[in-house]
Order: C-alpha cells, then structure tokens, then sequence
C-alpha cells in the first residue's frame, strides 16, 4: 500500500503523520514505547546546523545534551561532511582483516600521536559497548597468553556504565539497566565510587577520592592474582547522573593496578574529545592506561565508529604462530573509511580552531551562568568538569533527600524545557548541560534561563 510522505505535508500536520508513521514500525532506544505518543511525544527532526535541532513543524530545539553526547562540533558541520563525501566518492567500505586504506591508517596514527604516552595500537570497532568489550577481551586474552590463567575477574565503580552488550552491561552497576539481565552477566567486583557528591561531612574531593582508592587497594588485595582489569569512566560517571570525582584517583588507581599486575581500562566514550576540559580525561591526572576507549566524539557525532587503544606490551601478547593466541574478535565495518575520515577531519578542528582553549571560555561562562539556580532550596549540587555541568534536583535541597522516583521530576523539567526549545534530556532528577563546543553566548543564556524556569516546574509541589 502506498504511503503518504511526509515531505508533502506541512507544520503540525506534517508532525502528525510522522508520528503515526513512526509508531507504527519504529522501536526507539531507551524508551517505555508505552508513554508514546502522550507522556513524550516524539520529536520529527527535518535538520539540524549548529547547536540546534529543527522538527519537520518549524520548530527549533537548542541540543543541550550534544544529541546523546556524540556532537562536537555542530549539528551538519560542514568540514566533517565534506570529508565524508569526498570518501564516498572513493572508497565506502572494504574488509579490513588483511586490507587497508589510508584514512585507518592516518586515523591511528594521529589517535598515538594526542593519545597519553604509551598507547601505540589501534583496534577499530563500530560503537562504544563494543569498544569496552574490545578491551575487556583483550585484556583478558593476554594475561591467558602469558599463562596467567587465574585471572578472570574484572574490577569496576560502583554507579558506573559502560554500554549495553552483555559484556558491557556487566561492568555496569545502574539497577535500571543491570537488573533484569542480571542472570546473562558477567560478575565483576564492585569497589565504591569516588563520587565527590558521596563526600563525607567536611571532606574535600581530594580526600573522598583518596579514600575511595584504599577501598579499591583492599579489593585488589583480597583477590590477589585473580583480576585482569580496572575499569573506569574517567573524572565523569555520565550515565550515573554525571557524578564527578578528583583526578587523584586515577593516579591511585594506575599505581594499585600496576602493583596487582592488572591492567587499567579507561572509558572515555563519554568524556573524551575535549569534554572535561583536555583532550582525554586521563591527561588531567597524568597517567596513561593500559587501554583507551573511544567512540562518541570520535567522529564529531556524525558517524558510527569506535577505537581502542592499548600498549606495544598488549600487543605482544597476541604475536604467535598459533592461530589461538591472536585476538580474532572482528566487526563487518570495522575501520570504516566514512567513520575515519569523519573522526580525521575532527580531529583537525582541533587542530585549526584551538578548541581546548575556546572551550575554557565557554565553561567559565557556563559556571557563571549556573551558579544563581544553586542557591534553588531543592537544588543540591552544582557540578561541572569542563563543558559538563549538572544540577542535582532533590526534595530538600541540603539534606539531599532524593525524590520518590515515581515523581519523574526529571521528565517534568524535560518537557517544560522541550516547549521552550530546549532539548534538556535528564538522567532521573539531573538535569545536565552538555552542548556542542560551537554554542555561543546568547545561546548559553537561552539555556540557562529555560533551565531556571525547568527546575521550578519540576520542583513545584
């Protein structure tokens, strides 16, 4: 039967139809397709051009949340999409196990040239679960084929994620992703979060962290020799309500995994690429990890792809003439040509519009324009590390006693904020501020006063 394109309608009309359309086949991520089309409505989007989204009705969305925190640069980027064009017309796809081409191959060698010290192999993936389960496996399989066959265990924080395969969801630790699949996981060791918002009264980040990081030594001791790897979201837990913690942990913790004879995962799919204010959150606490997970940013937010990083030592392990000891693990689009000369033109933004340095303007004024809503009496927290900030809405403020979840508050200043064109997606009862690196003054400021009028509604009796 022949449908109607919605190209041919107009407006609110137009929105319909899509709508219909859309609920008729679709099932979008992340969502109780029951609350459509009422509780949230879907959004069409026709286009987007810098840090804004438009829908097929007119109507323009300010992404404050750089669309699942992917976007870099902009929304249709125009350096980005003319490398992937360019692409196109030469080479879209072929098989990388005993192929190359020239943008895997300039990709990698520019990732070793910015990534920390040490890191010198690049292995493609195509998503960010399958960057993390990438690492896992690798780390793993050389501790195997070193003949260290005890080690089976991974060690990771408490409140943090990693992706959703399996292997990925296993190191997880949010009750609303891990729970029912919990018969399906891998069971890792637990140690307690860093999380400065978990400070004890009168404790300093610093201390917290510390503290924290003797809790993770005594984890490592009571399974001595039996752990392959730590794995961390560096300075950022972002899915866990983007709480943030002292860079001295990860120096503790490079120093307890090198003790142990474990290797240290950093994932920085979320906070890597200028995020929390350097290139890689590692470089703030100046240590390199035995793996670096990447994907997100890579690509300035316009194409699927993912990189792992690890060691000359890892890659070693793996250096055999029996077919068992190599890492067969593959992907169909691994290294895809698009996705690395998109990742290849963004990293030379970097490069031609000193990002890092624009960027610190753009969170200072962030801070200042956030920093009125943290005296709201139900606001309990302001927190930011670079362009993430996050505002921690609770039912008492100081006492920081959280809301019942049946509240939703969070969806509450979601779509107060979304009728204000603003896209200010929350993680439960935190509303997070995570825009594309172009936002500009005025726009900043259109978010905070959207944001302002988002925890009054969502705090109203």
């Amino acid at each position: 039967m022949k449908t109607r394109d919605p190209a041919a309608l107009t407006g609110a009309t137009e929105a319909d139809a899509w709508r219909t359309r859309d609920l008729a086949v679709v099932w979008h991520p992340c969502t109780q397709m029951k609350e459509h089309p009422d509780t949230m409505p879907l959004v069409p989007i026709r286009r987007g051009r810098g840090a804004w989204l438009e829908g097929v009705d007119g109507t323009r969305y300010l992404d404050a949340v750089s669309s699942w925190w992917t976007n870099l640069f902009g929304h249709a980027e125009p350096r980005i999409a003319e490398a992937i064009g360019a692409q196109a017309r030469e080479l879209e796809h072929v098989i990388y196990a005993g192929f190359s081409h020239e943008p895997g191959l300039l990709l990698a060698e520019a990732l070793v040239a910015k990534a920390p010290p040490g890191l010198t192999r690049v292995f493609y993936g195509d998503n960010g679960s399958a960057a993390v389960e990438i690492a896992l496996k690798m780390s793993f399989h050389s501790h195997a084929n070193h003949g260290d066959a005890r080690r089976t265990r991974f060690i990771a924080l408490g409140n943090g994620y990693h992706g959703e395969t399996l292997g990925a969801l296993s190191m997880g630790d949010i009750p609303l992703y891990r729970r029912i699949y919990a018969p399906l996981l891998l069971e890792p060791l637990f140690a307690p979060s860093p999380d400065a918002y978990e400070a004890e009264p009168g404790e300093s980040p610093e201390a917290c962290a510390l503290r924290r990081a003797d809790q993770l030594e005594a984890l490592f001791a009571a399974n001595e020799g039996q752990v392959c790897a730590l794995i961390v979201e560096p300075l950022v837990q972002c899915a866990g309500g983007m709480r943030m913690y002292h860079p001295a942990y990860l120096r503790r913790a490079r120093e307890i995994c090198d003790a142990h004879g474990a290797h240290l995962i950093a994932d920085e799919i979320a906070v890597g690429f200028g995020r929390t204010g350097t290139l890689f959150a590692c470089e703030q606490a100046g240590i390199s990890p035995d793996f670096l997970c990447l994907s997100k940013g890579l690509t300035g937010g316009f194409l699927p792809l993912s990189a792992v990083l690890t060691t000359a030592a890892v890659y070693d392990a793996f250096l055999d003439d029996s077919r068992e000891r190599a890492f067969l693990h593959s992907h169909s689009y691994t290294g895809n040509p698009l996705g690395c000369a998109a990742a290849l033109a963004s990293l030379a933004i970097f490069d031609s519009d000193d990002v890092l340095a624009r960027n610190r303007g753009r969170a200072a004024r962030m801070a200042a324009l956030a920093a009125p809503l943290a005296s709201h009496p139900n606001v309990a927290q302001v927190r930011q590390t670079g362009m993430v900030l996050a505002f921690e809405l609770t039912a008492d403020g100081v006492g920081r006693t959280p809301y019942p979840s049946a509240d939703r508050r969070g969806l509450r200043a979601y779509r107060h904020a979304l009728s204000r064109g603003v896209l200010l997606r929350p993680l439960g009862d935190v509303l997070y501020w995570m825009p594309p690196y172009c936002v500009g003054e005025d726009e900043l400021g259109h978010l905070a006063d959207v944001t302002a009028t988002a925890i009054e509604e969502a705090t109203r009796p």
